[in-house]
């Protein structure tokens, strides 16, 4: 099938923050997009009247089947999954992700889907290896021998290796990226789950709002990391699905920062400077992570390229935005 003919692709967790963007962009391109979440609509973050949406566990083996019931296409963004304030104390929760993963690649086998994308993350690689804030950017092959984040991080390397012997068995033509902390608008940003950009830019917002210049930093503000913006995440996963490579393949952008840094960034851009205050006894995760992009660079011909204070820039204001609907007594998805 050409590129450019239209297809009829399911995303598998559309009505989050990454499935909600590519929704939107499939539906741009002309195809047609059936969009699955387990969530009722009124909690999806983009609900697209184009798309055919269907509120559905996923974990189910009926229900992908259904969902997927003449699709050329999969994107398995589908899972258990938020920031380290959810991930470290539901670990088997995220491990029952295992379940939609395995379904829906048997019904992309039985149903001869022609192409299929797993979501990872760099969650999968082991701890020994981001022990130190100024951390050496991890390689694909880093991942192994195996100790990833416990709960979320096996589930994901796990289902990686599924993703491989469901090729290597039945010939499915699988794609994986393991994505590095993807942000943007239309996402998570209160209540638990939201990832570090979003929740320093809604504190930083409510201490705009409130007059309170304190704000609670979660470990000692040292511990680093990657952060790439949405659209360029959905570059990539357009990029890798019309590549021929097959491997696991790191999705970030190579721009260290440490938590201080980004509220650097994000204070800058509401011209405040906040009084910090240094809570240890917060989930941290690891010291220290970055994505290597040798490996990108030399299969695909690129790499993220929106830079921190760009994206960061784009995902305040709209965070801005909805802080300021709420205020206003309207119903937003947060």
């Amino acid at each position: 099938m050409s590129q450019n003919q239209p297809k009829k692709i399911l995303v598998a967790g559309g009505g989050g923050f990454i499935g909600g963007h590519l929704a939107g962009s499939l539906l741009a391109q002309g195809h047609e997009v059936v969009v699955a979440d387990v969530k009722q609509l009124d909690k999806w973050y983009q609900v697209h009247e184009g798309a055919q949406n269907h509120v559905v566990n996923l974990e189910e083996k009926e229900a992908c089947y259904t969902v997927m019931e003449g699709c050329d296409e999969v994107y398995n963004l589908a899972c258990n999954m938020g920031g380290m304030g959810f991930i470290e104390f539901n670990r088997a929760l995220c491990m029952i992700s295992v379940l939609i993963n395995t379904h829906l690649l048997m019904a992309a086998r039985d149903q001869g889907v022609k192409g299929f994308f797993y979501a990872s993350s760099a969650c999968v690689y082991p701890d020994y290896r981001q022990d130190d804030a100024d951390v050496m950017a991890l390689k694909e092959s880093d991942a192994y021998p195996a100790q990833p984040e416990d709960g979320y991080g096996w589930e994901k390397l796990f289902s990686e290796r599924m993703c491989q012997n469901f090729r290597e068995d039945f010939g499915s033509n699988v794609r994986v990226f393991r994505f590095h902390n993807v942000y943007g608008p239309f996402g998570t940003w209160t209540g638990g789950r939201e990832k570090a950009p979003a929740a320093l830019c809604r504190k930083v917002i409510e201490a705009v709002d409130t007059g309170n210049h304190d704000i609670e930093i979660w470990g000692d503000g040292e511990q680093t990391r990657s952060f790439m913006y949405i659209d360029d995440c959905l570059s990539g996963m357009a990029r890798l699905m019309e590549s021929s490579y097959t491997d696991p393949l790191n999705l970030g952008r190579a721009e260290l920062v440490s938590i201080n840094g980004l509220l650097d960034i994000i204070e800058g851009i509401a011209g405040i400077t906040l009084k910090r205050n240094y809570d240890l006894s917060k989930p941290q995760g690891v010291r220290g992570r970055n994505s290597d992009n040798a490996l990108i660079q030399s299969t695909l011909g690129w790499e993220p390229e929106v830079n921190l204070a760009t994206g960061l820039e784009k995902t305040y204001r709209w965070i801005e935005e909805q802080y300021e609907r709420r205020k206003r007594g309207e119903i937003v998805v947060d």
